[in-house]
């Protein structure tokens, strides 16, 4: 067999004893060069360019860990793995701390060298293998459940399945496994766009706990906050603003060894945009419903986060009025737009968990996604899902969010919810519409008089009531986008169609904006 699956470097000074299972490794295609002397071995690893050391602890001369150190300085990625008589614990850890790959303990077996070669020489090869076998046997399953009719929670399970496949290609990137993702993901949109066509006015209708519909986003605060502030426990109470599935997925990777984590799905309202779906789960009601309460609400605000958004705090204390939730201390509520008022959050949070209900907002991601449409870098940066993934975990890893998580995880008395209001989706398709100069300008739904939009690429909302939207006038539409289209006006519309292509939007009907988590993140210490 030709010698084609790495080059191996085994250093040993006994290693003519060792030549069956150098044979061993030669006869199975891999490259095997030996030194008897720690001297010798780092000539040889400076002149050649191995992919793998087997190293002896105990040489004459210069020993193991000094010539680990050596290689080391010499090229620092290489794997190295240790073979030794010595089992003691202090060694290993030294040795770990010296950066080696991996250990084995004399006499060593052929099939322990074996695995270990096909660890650092192929495991990349093998699992990535291992998960295309895997994936096209999942592909099969989800295009079965695609064919037939599926409720919320089947529709949950499979977007799961479909966001976890992503992360896990991440891991294991393949173009044509991706492409098929892409494709069935695809596919499963266009089936839910018409499965909410189907099914959202009889949701909202019915009564919360019905078996038949998902939790919605009014339902938050009534099913996950107030019991736990039942339980005489400080609540903080997380909404991180336009955090998709997969994102939080990233995020909860990196919380696991602070917290326990239990982990929910609701579906949000329609518009799946800030002004509707926050307000929604800070009231528990639905935007009509806040209309009749707070007329004044959309009769003097623009349709954006800064002035729609404006009453959460009072729309939360009523809310705990309506439900006579007597707290022995007024709740808080903090919004977080930009680092520098986070980081003194951070510093402060033990502050926040003295009184019973403190709700965090925190808008970086939604930053990121309207970011991201107006920056090239950030395109440039993250031109896909999988690398928009990337590029949540590394602003997570840095956040004064997740300096409060860990501070929290140290506060045996406080639970944490943590939600989120929307997700986004990438958006690929333009749909020109037609209306009035007074609609608005939302790229993932509108509304205004006598909208028209092509019926594949949208929802029709003829009386905004049906989806309990607030009326503002007469003869006042909306349109809700499906699948992954964006909205364009005739006008100048070969220029807006190219400016919003290829931009994370929200406001529409589709599993990225509509099925998101809730999790209670309990400390373990």
């Amino acid at each position: 067999m030709s010698a084609n699956k790495g080059k191996i470097l085994w250093v040993d000074d006994e290693i003519e004893l060792l030549r069956p299972h150098i044979r061993f490794l030669i006869d199975r295609g891999y490259n095997v060069e030996t030194a008897t002397n720690g001297s010798d071995a780092l000539s040889m690893v400076r002149e050649n360019g191995f992919d793998l050391v087997f190293l002896d602890e105990m040489m004459a001369g210069m020993g193991g860990l000094e010539t680990l150190a050596g290689i080391k300085d010499i090229k620092p990625n290489i794997p190295v793995v240790m073979i030794t008589k010595n089992e003691e614990e202090s060694l290993m850890e030294e040795a770990i701390g010296d950066k080696i790959s991996d250990y084995l303990i004399k006499p060593v077996k052929p099939t322990q060298i074996l695995m270990a070669c096909k660890k650092f020489l192929e495991g990349k090869r093998i699992a990535t293998a291992a998960v295309s076998k895997d994936y096209i046997q999942e592909f099969n399953r989800l295009s079965a459940m695609l064919m037939g009719d599926l409720n919320h929670t089947e529709w949950t399970e499979l977007y799961t399945r479909l966001v976890g496949w992503g992360l896990e290609l991440d891991a294991h990137p393949d173009q044509s496994l991706r492409q098929m993702l892409a494709e069935q993901t695809k596919e499963a949109n266009l089936a839910f766009g018409k499965y909410i066509e189907r099914n959202y006015r009889n949701w909202i209708a019915s009564e919360p706990g019905t078996a038949s519909r998902p939790v919605l986003s009014p339902e938050i605060l009534d099913r996950y906050v107030i019991p736990e502030l039942k339980k005489d426990r400080s609540v903080i109470f997380f909404v991180v603003d336009c955090l998709r599935f997969d994102q939080w997925l990233v995020m909860e990777k990196l919380l696991d060894e602070y917290f326990a984590i239990t982990r929910e799905s609701y579906f949000s309202i329609l518009p799946t945009a800030t002004p509707y779906s926050r307000n929604a789960i800070f009231s528990g009601s639905f935007p009509s419903d806040i209309e009749h309460r707070y007329p004044e609400l959309w009769e003097k605000s623009e349709d954006d986060e800064s002035s729609r958004n404006r009453f959460e705090p009072q729309f939360l204390e009523k809310f705990l009025e309506r439900r006579h939730i007597k707290l022995v201390r007024e709740p808080k509520y903090v919004k977080i737009l930009d680092a520098e008022y986070g980081r003194n959050i951070e510093q402060n949070i033990h502050t926040y968990t003295q009184v019973p209900l403190t709700s965090i907002v925190v808008n970086f991601v939604d930053m990121l996604a309207h970011g991201r449409s107006d920056s090239s870098l950030l395109k440039e940066i993250a031109p896909d899902e999988s690398a928009y993934r990337s590029l949540t975990r590394s602003w997570f890893v840095h956040s004064s969010l997740f300096g409060m998580l860990k501070a929290l995880s140290a506060m045996p008395h406080v639970t944490v919810i943590l939600t989120t209001d929307h997700g986004s989706i990438r958006s690929l398709r333009g749909s020109k519409v037609l209306g009035d100069r007074e609609a608005s300008t939302n790229l993932r739904y509108k509304f205004g008089r006598n909208l028209k939009s092509d019926s594949k690429a949208a929802i029709q909302v003829k009386n905004p009531l049906d989806f309990k939207l607030p009326k503002r006038g007469v003869a006042t539409n909306y349109i809700v986008a499906k699948e992954d289209f964006y909205f364009v006006y005739p006008t100048d519309y070969h220029r807006y169609l190219n400016q919003y292509r290829d931009s994370f939007q929200h406001g529409g009907a589709s599993m990225e904006e509509m099925i998101l988590p809730v999790v209670k993140l309990v400390p373990k210490r």
